[in-house]
Protein backbone atom coordinates (compact mmCIF):
# COMPACT_ATOMS: atom_id res chain seq x y z
CA UNK A 1 0.00 0.00 0.00
CA UNK A 2 1.71 3.46 -0.83
CA UNK A 3 2.28 5.83 1.95
CA UNK A 4 0.29 9.44 1.24
CA UNK A 5 2.50 12.00 2.63
CA UNK A 6 1.13 15.86 3.09
CA UNK A 7 2.96 18.61 1.61
CA UNK A 8 4.38 21.56 3.38
CA UNK A 9 3.70 25.18 2.70
CA UNK A 10 7.12 26.97 2.95
CA UNK A 11 8.89 30.35 1.52
CA UNK A 12 11.36 29.83 -1.06
CA UNK A 13 13.77 31.55 1.97
CA UNK A 14 13.26 27.88 2.76
CA UNK A 15 13.45 25.87 0.00
CA UNK A 16 16.67 28.04 -2.07
CA UNK A 17 19.68 30.38 -1.66
CA UNK A 18 18.70 33.46 -4.04
CA UNK A 19 22.66 34.71 -5.52
CA UNK A 20 22.52 37.86 -7.11
CA UNK A 21 24.63 37.69 -10.61
CA UNK A 22 27.80 40.34 -10.96
CA UNK A 23 29.41 42.05 -14.19
CA UNK A 24 31.88 39.22 -16.37
CA UNK A 25 33.36 42.51 -18.12
CA UNK A 26 36.64 42.29 -15.73
CA UNK A 27 37.07 38.83 -16.50
CA UNK A 28 38.69 36.77 -19.23
CA UNK A 29 38.14 33.99 -22.02
CA UNK A 30 37.38 30.48 -20.69
CA UNK A 31 35.19 27.78 -20.49
CA UNK A 32 32.86 28.75 -18.33
CA UNK A 33 29.17 30.02 -19.78
CA UNK A 34 27.82 33.69 -18.87
CA UNK A 35 24.05 33.76 -18.65
CA UNK A 36 21.77 36.69 -18.42
CA UNK A 37 18.04 36.82 -18.58
CA UNK A 38 17.63 35.79 -22.47
CA UNK A 39 19.87 32.75 -21.67
CA UNK A 40 23.70 32.35 -22.72
CA UNK A 41 26.15 35.10 -23.62
CA UNK A 42 29.48 34.35 -24.13
CA UNK A 43 32.33 32.42 -22.09
CA UNK A 44 34.92 33.46 -19.40
CA UNK A 45 37.58 31.69 -17.12
CA UNK A 46 35.67 32.30 -13.70
CA UNK A 47 31.89 30.70 -12.10
CA UNK A 48 29.62 32.64 -9.39
CA UNK A 49 28.88 28.57 -8.86
CA UNK A 50 31.71 25.99 -9.94
CA UNK A 51 29.77 22.88 -8.54
CA UNK A 52 26.29 23.55 -7.39
CA UNK A 53 23.29 23.69 -10.08
CA UNK A 54 20.90 26.35 -9.80
CA UNK A 55 17.56 27.86 -11.19
CA UNK A 56 18.06 31.34 -12.99
CA UNK A 57 15.11 33.58 -12.50
CA UNK A 58 15.38 37.56 -13.63
CA UNK A 59 15.87 40.50 -11.72
CA UNK A 60 15.16 42.68 -14.46
CA UNK A 61 13.51 42.33 -17.85
CA UNK A 62 12.34 38.79 -18.74
CA UNK A 63 11.45 37.95 -15.12
CA UNK A 64 8.49 35.08 -16.12
CA UNK A 65 11.02 32.34 -17.84
CA UNK A 66 12.96 30.73 -14.82
CA UNK A 67 15.78 27.94 -16.36
CA UNK A 68 18.49 25.35 -15.07
CA UNK A 69 21.73 26.52 -15.00
CA UNK A 70 24.02 23.60 -14.71
CA UNK A 71 27.63 24.41 -13.14
CA UNK A 72 29.86 25.56 -13.22
CA UNK A 73 27.96 29.06 -14.53
CA UNK A 74 28.32 32.84 -14.08
CA UNK A 75 25.96 35.03 -14.55
CA UNK A 76 24.98 38.78 -14.59
CA UNK A 77 23.65 41.48 -12.82
CA UNK A 78 19.88 40.98 -14.13
CA UNK A 79 20.02 37.56 -13.12
CA UNK A 80 19.74 35.71 -10.05
CA UNK A 81 20.37 32.33 -9.47
CA UNK A 82 18.98 30.34 -6.87
CA UNK A 83 20.73 27.12 -5.72
CA UNK A 84 18.31 24.16 -3.76
CA UNK A 85 18.98 23.57 -0.08
CA UNK A 86 20.06 19.73 0.48
CA UNK A 87 16.63 18.65 0.67
CA UNK A 88 15.38 20.00 -2.21
CA UNK A 89 15.69 18.48 -5.44
CA UNK A 90 16.95 20.94 -8.46
CA UNK A 91 13.92 19.55 -11.06
CA UNK A 92 12.23 20.01 -8.47
CA UNK A 93 12.58 23.44 -7.73
CA UNK A 94 12.86 24.68 -11.45
CA UNK A 95 9.07 22.98 -11.62
CA UNK A 96 8.34 24.83 -8.74
CA UNK A 97 9.46 28.36 -10.48
CA UNK A 98 8.05 27.75 -13.40
CA UNK A 99 4.31 27.46 -11.65
CA UNK A 100 4.88 30.99 -10.18
CA UNK A 101 3.28 34.03 -12.28
CA UNK A 102 6.40 35.93 -11.18
CA UNK A 103 4.62 39.02 -13.29
CA UNK A 104 2.15 39.48 -10.63
CA UNK A 105 5.54 40.40 -8.12
CA UNK A 106 6.53 42.59 -10.76
CA UNK A 107 7.82 45.91 -8.75
CA UNK A 108 8.55 48.26 -11.75
CA UNK A 109 6.60 50.97 -13.44
CA UNK A 110 8.59 50.47 -16.22
CA UNK A 111 11.04 47.42 -17.33
CA UNK A 112 9.67 44.51 -15.68
CA UNK A 113 11.71 43.53 -11.94
CA UNK A 114 11.87 41.30 -9.38
CA UNK A 115 13.49 41.62 -5.70
CA UNK A 116 15.24 38.65 -3.55
CA UNK A 117 12.61 39.31 -1.20
CA UNK A 118 9.83 39.15 -3.60
CA UNK A 119 11.00 35.34 -4.62
CA UNK A 120 11.94 34.68 -1.22
CA UNK A 121 8.29 35.38 0.32
CA UNK A 122 6.76 33.57 -2.25
CA UNK A 123 4.82 30.38 -0.78
CA UNK A 124 5.53 27.01 -2.71
CA UNK A 125 4.27 23.46 -1.51
CA UNK A 126 6.64 21.17 -1.24
CA UNK A 127 6.11 17.37 -0.83
CA UNK A 128 9.31 14.74 0.79
CA UNK A 129 12.17 14.81 -1.05
CA UNK A 130 11.24 11.01 -2.48
CA UNK A 131 8.35 12.60 -3.86
CA UNK A 132 10.38 15.91 -5.21
CA UNK A 133 13.06 13.34 -7.08
CA UNK A 134 10.08 11.40 -8.64
CA UNK A 135 8.41 14.35 -9.79
CA UNK A 136 11.20 15.78 -10.70
CA UNK A 137 12.20 13.00 -13.25
CA UNK A 138 8.82 12.59 -14.62
CA UNK A 139 8.55 16.60 -15.86
CA UNK A 140 12.35 15.98 -17.10
CA UNK A 141 11.21 12.94 -18.87
CA UNK A 142 8.03 14.58 -20.18
CA UNK A 143 10.32 17.94 -21.10
CA UNK A 144 12.52 15.38 -23.25
CA UNK A 145 9.51 13.53 -24.90
CA UNK A 146 7.85 16.81 -25.84
CA UNK A 147 11.40 18.14 -27.46
CA UNK A 148 11.79 14.80 -29.30
CA UNK A 149 8.30 14.84 -30.84
CA UNK A 150 8.41 18.69 -31.58
CA UNK A 151 11.89 17.57 -33.61
CA UNK A 152 9.63 14.46 -35.91
CA UNK A 153 8.66 15.93 -38.97
CA UNK A 154 4.88 15.37 -39.52
CA UNK A 155 3.41 15.01 -35.74
CA UNK A 156 0.69 13.01 -36.92
CA UNK A 157 -2.28 11.56 -34.90
CA UNK A 158 -0.06 8.38 -34.26
CA UNK A 159 2.44 10.56 -33.37
CA UNK A 160 0.06 11.49 -30.32
CA UNK A 161 -0.88 8.23 -29.28
CA UNK A 162 2.43 7.57 -28.48
CA UNK A 163 3.40 10.59 -26.44
CA UNK A 164 -0.47 9.50 -24.35
CA UNK A 165 0.44 6.06 -24.03
CA UNK A 166 4.34 6.61 -23.14
CA UNK A 167 2.69 10.10 -20.49
CA UNK A 168 0.02 6.88 -19.32
CA UNK A 169 3.32 4.65 -18.25
CA UNK A 170 4.93 7.33 -17.01
CA UNK A 171 2.61 8.65 -14.44
CA UNK A 172 1.56 4.71 -13.24
CA UNK A 173 5.07 4.24 -12.78
CA UNK A 174 5.36 7.40 -10.93
CA UNK A 175 2.55 6.85 -8.53
CA UNK A 176 2.64 3.04 -8.51
CA UNK A 177 3.89 1.79 -5.03
CA UNK A 178 7.71 1.82 -4.59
Amino acid sequence: MTQITAWEQRKFSDVVDVCSGKDYKHLGEGPIPVYGTGGFMTSVDEALSYDRDAVGIGRKGTIDKPYLLKAPFWTVDTLFYAIPKSDIDLEFAHCSFLNVDWKSKDESTGLPSLSKEAINETIVLVPSFNEQSRLGDLFNNLDNLITLHQREPQFTDMGYMRVERALMTMSMSLFSSS
